[in-house]
């Protein structure tokens, strides 16, 4: 259906789902192209409200009748049922309807596309190269997948022909874009509810490679075991990011990890002529994005640090960011599981991970888009945890966790709070 549509003539788009962090800048991009947006969901929130400031159309409620006459395209999340209302008055009406991934690729391709694509990093590695193009005026179009700090918008309007792009490899979604640079930060098993193997993900990936365009570069860690197999023969021009390591490059964001993330933008702005120098200077001002690493405030003297991370790799990369950030305080760690195939499919691994910390308090599963199809629970984790941690435990809620923070936070402690659903609410809570 994609290939059918001429983006440029269409001329008011509507989106089911505005408020996720995608659709949300998706929309602002084609408002920033003049073209009249609208958009629902379920439920009111500040990033619905802002974009309710800004120009668009905000319906508080999902009906047919938010599909008028004049609307020329819908854009949909992946997680909408085929019965919507809006998905069945758009059919009725005979109006073309794309996923939010086929409208990225509507909207991104035509411009010197820089897609960053990798199972952790990419929406650090994204804002990083925002801050880096734009510091030395190349001026960039940029979605990235969370809201940067220096803006707190998830979206740049820019003028020039380079455009900025997260890519996502949930159920191949990636595909429907055609890089001239393509990042892949790294790689392991991942969205499990769709993936069979590591096998299955690094194939999607190879694909991707493949789609890169004449000319253009893949930019990774061709040290990576799991990476090789999807570089192998590759057409495009490969590097090794790992050669714009620098370990002693001041970030305000600690860890390896984004140290990594720094290597793979640097490596990324040498293929367009900008400097390492020049890349330092905008990384070293670089204040990173929401939920990830996020300083949130204090709690009894504690600092509240809010984190998207929702793999053990992550769990691991965010907890040592801590320890080298504050040596020798007490972490506090609230981790809620994100979906129930996940926790399965990697159950050991979240044990170990979170038994990294001190403290462990391990929530329900948040079922995102899932059934409970496999019989795990949170309560399991925390038995399984306890093998290498002692203190840890399932709490039954947001509130029941804060109650155990707040009574167990000091001024030797830090607190995380760790994972990819509605936990961020605990960090909002603990610093009021």
């Amino acid at each position: 259906m994609a290939k059918k549509i001429d983006i440029d003539k269409i001329q008011k788009i509507h989106f089911i789902g505005i408020g996720g962090i995608g659709m949300s800048a998706l929309a602002r991009h084609f408002l920033s192209e003049k073209k009249a947006v609208s958009g629902s969901d379920r439920t009111l929130t500040p990033l619905t409200k802002t974009l309710a400031s800004e120009g668009v159309q905000i319906f508080a409620e999902q009906s047919a009748e938010n599909i008028s006459s004049d609307v020329e395209l819908v854009v949909y999340t992946e997680a909408m049922k085929e019965e919507h209302p809006e998905m069945k008055a758009a059919r009725a009406l005979k109006v073309p309807m794309v996923n939010y991934f086929e409208a990225l690729g509507l909207a991104m391709n035509p411009y010197y596309l820089i897609a960053v694509a990798g199972t952790h990093g990419k929406t650090t590695v994204t804002a990083m190269l925002t801050d880096i193009f734009e510091s030395v005026d190349k001026d960039p179009t940029a979605i990235i997948g969370s809201l940067r700090a220096k803006t707190q918008s998830n979206y740049r309007a820019g003028k020039s022909k380079y455009a900025l792009v997260e890519a996502c490899e949930y159920k191949r979604d990636f595909l429907h874009l055609k890089p001239d640079i393509l990042v892949i930060t790294n790689l392991e098993y991942e969205h499990v509810d769709y993936y069979t193997s590591l096998e299955d993900v690094q194939d999607a990936f190879k694909t991707l490679v493949s789609q890169v365009n004449e000319g253009g570069v893949v930019i990774t860690d061709t040290g990576n075991i799991n990476i090789t197999p999807v570089i192998e023969g590759a057409a495009a021009k490969v590097v090794n990011y790992h050669e714009f390591l620098e370990l002693d490059l001041p970030l305000k964001q600690p860890g390896m990890h984004n140290r990594l993330n720094a290597a793979a933008a640097t490596a990324t702005a040498a293929q367009e002529n900008i400097s390492v120098e020049e890349a330092d200077r905008a990384l070293g001002d670089f204040t990173g994005t929401w939920r990830r690493f996020e300083y949130k405030g204090e709690v009894n003297g504690a600092p509240v640090y809010d984190d998207y991370a929702h793999h053990p790799t992550e769990i691991r990369a965010a907890i040592d960011g801590v320890k080298e950030l504050y040596p020798g305080k007490r972490i506090i760690l609230a981790f809620q599981p994100h979906t129930y195939s996940r926790t399965a499919a990697l159950f050991g691994e979240f044990a170990k991970s979170v038994g990294q910390a001190n403290e462990i308090l391990i929530l329900p599963v948040f079922a995102a888009r899932e059934e409970n199809q496999t019989g795990v629970s949170s309560r399991e984790l925390a038995v399984k945890t306890l093998e290498t941690n002692t203190n840890a435990r399932y709490v039954e809620s947001l509130e029941a966790a804060e109650a155990a923070i707040r009574k167990s936070a000091d001024d030797q402690t830090i607190v995380m709070i760790v994972g990819a659903g509605n936990i961020t609410e605990l960090a909002e809570s603990l610093i009021k």
